[in-house]
């Protein structure tokens, strides 16, 4: 047999209902096809999943899919995908995540958890190599994320294992929850910790001893090396500041969400940017997923007027934007303590601050009168009731369990639908796809066509979604050369760039043979009409944009990607890509 390089061909098999464990071996060619996340997912979900499944039905599976590269001893090598029906949408449900959980479920010898049923009373998982244990886990319902972290290592009596977990927002089924590893890294979009919690599965501990058999350790090394020594010319900003830089320039081109979209510069960009944390003392360093050299992560501590825990690390982009100028706060001690609630809840920051500022946003028009959460009235600007809502949304109190089900479903109670900023039903991330930069053309057709909503990572387009099924990080800067020589050193598969990019391209189209599936069409692929309009004021303030340009934009989308002028995967297209008996 030959030696096999990159994965170990494993895959453990979670049935909660009957309380079993097994091991599924998967052959080198069908991981070859589907070498981790999107595609590994989709590939388990159109094969097992009844269609028009129950999202909290035990038959949902929960899958955690590590991508051929995840825990190798490469900067950027820490990402793994977590996926699911989608309890916010219906649709395909995929969120990524770093940190170091994947690498060590990947060092305990496999290359994916899939979880399908559900236990009576609550369990957690552990993972010590090929030692693997159900739980019971009834002492930590309703603990949070640090303190069931806390008590599973010493339970397990390994300071170094790797928990991954939900916390209450989860357990109370709430459709924006996410799933925690290493108390601030979260899987966070589609609600994928809502369907943790309705099996029942509290959290995942690993431990693993094993190196990853690589095909060139030498050349991996030097890639190693090459990321180090070019760390200033590459990744200067994000190792010294992170994500979440210069946002009052952002804010002057209309590039940031500000009050629900209504748009207009943000007055207090500057207040909450990532230098700020830095100016003000509030970070006090940077830390590093898996085997990086770029350090990226920011880690917040505050005693005053909040106090927050190093612990839960700090707050990027797009939850500085997202608690910040989306709800028009320029408080960044109020959203760093919201960021620290959300990771300690297990809840998606962007869904978050989203489903927050359209009910703000509700609430000004006269439309959500006398609204408030724990006493604070859901205005635009006031930090308290930001940091107020997240303990509401989580436990479901007061207007807070209507907000819970996401801004989608909230509005066929509350109204307003005219005011959502969501496409497929997850909310759209914090960059105005209203801005006239390069960026801002991407993330409009990213926002209308990414397989489970409004995501902003580009990861529509083939060698980013390549990118999150092989587990590599956006942030580094491999080209796709690169990413391609990097593949070959760790498997020996030999593929070229156009391979690479095929492999982007058959997660895409399984993605959109289950969205088909589930009753998505082409209607589906849109933007928001609150963000079609102009700004209230600024550069934007006479930009429009116009739904049929919009619309040939997405259908040159479809083209290019090998689909109909309705967005279904032509036959052979998927002859190419080898996925022909998915359809």
């Amino acid at each position: 047999m030959n030696e096999r390089y990159g994965s170990w061909g494993r895959i453990l098999r979670v049935d909660l209902t009957a309380g079993t464990t097994a091991v599924e071996e998967m052959d080198e060619r069908t991981f070859r096809r589907h070498p981790g996340g999107r595609a590994l997912i989709a590939h388990y979900l159109l094969t097992e999943l009844p269609p028009g499944a129950d999202p909290f039905g035990p038959e949902n599976l929960l899958v955690f899919a590590m991508g051929v590269l995840t825990g190798t001893p490469l900067s950027g090598a820490s990402r793994h995908a977590v996926g699911a029906k989608s309890p916010l949408t219906g649709g395909f449900g995929e969120a990524e995540v770093g940190g170091f959980w994947g690498a060590e479920l990947k060092r305990a010898g496999w290359d994916g958890i899939v979880v399908k049923g559900a236990a009576k009373s609550p369990v957690y998982l552990s993972i010590k190599d090929d030692q693997v244990e159900i739980r019971d886990a009834t002492h930590l319902w309703g603990l949070e994320i640090m303190d069931t972290e806390e008590k599973l290592k010493a339970e397990m009596g390994e300071r170094l294992a790797r928990v991954c977990e939900i916390g209450p927002a989860g357990e109370n089924l709430v459709r924006i929850a996410g799933i925690v590893n290493d108390f601030k890294d979260i899987a966070g979009r589609a609600g994928l910790g809502a369907v943790m919690g309705s099996k029942k599965l509290k959290a995942i501990v690993v431990r693993g001893s094993k190196n990853l058999p690589m095909a060139d350790a030498a050349k991996v090394k030097e890639v190693g090396r090459w990321v180090a020594d070019t760390l200033q010319e590459n990744h200067w900003a994000f190792h010294n500041f992170g994500t979440g830089m210069g946002l009052d320039g952002y804010t002057r081109i209309g590039g940031m969400a500000v009050r629900n979209y209504e748009g207009g510069a943000f007055e207090r960009a500057a207040d909450i940017s990532a230098e700020q944390l830095v100016e003000k003392g509030y970070r006090i360093k940077m830390e590093a997923c898996w085997a990086c050299s770029v350090r990226c992560k920011k880690v917040v501590k505050l005693e005053q007027p909040y106090q927050i825990d190093p612990k839960y690390g700090g707050p990027e982009f797009e939850s500085i934007a997202a608690m910040g100028s989306h709800c028009g706060v320029g408080d960044l001690a109020a959203v760093s303590k919201a960021n620290e609630r959300c990771n300690a809840l297990g809840l998606d920051t962007i869904s978050f601050g989203a489903t927050v500022a359209w009910a703000m946003d509700l609430a000004r028009r006269g439309m959500l009168p006398d609204a408030e959460v724990d006493g604070e009235p859901l205005a635009f600007g006031n930090a308290g009731a930001v940091v107020a809502a997240a303990d509401a949304i989580a436990h479901r109190r007061g207007i807070g369990d209507i907000l819970a089900e996401g801004s989608a479903r909230a509005a066929l109670k509350l109204g307003g639908k005219e005011l959502l900023t969501d496409v497929k039903g997850l909310e759209i991330a914090m960059h105005d796809p209203r801005q006239r930069t390069e960026y801002g053309k991407q993330v409009r057709i990213s926002y209308a066509t990414s397989p489970s909503g409004g995501d902003h990572m580009n990861s529509n387009l083939p060698s980013r979604s390549a990118r999150n099924t092989v587990g590599m990080c956006f942030f580094l800067r491999y080209d796709d050369p690169k990413l391609t020589d990097i593949v070959n050193a760790v498997t020996g598969w030999g593929i070229t760039p156009a391979e690479l990019a095929d492999i982007g391209e058959a997660g895409l189209a399984l993605a959109r043979l289950f969205n088909i599936r589930e009753g998505f069409g082409p209607e589906d692929d849109r933007l928001p009409p609150q963000v079609m309009q102009p700004h209230v004021s600024g550069v934007l303030s006479k930009v429009r944009l116009d739904a049929d340009d919009l619309r040939q934009q997405i259908k040159a989308y479809y083209r290019a990607r090998g689909w109909s002028d309705d967005g279904v995967p032509l036959p052979e297209t998927l002859a190419r890509l080898d996925i022909s008996q998915y359809a």
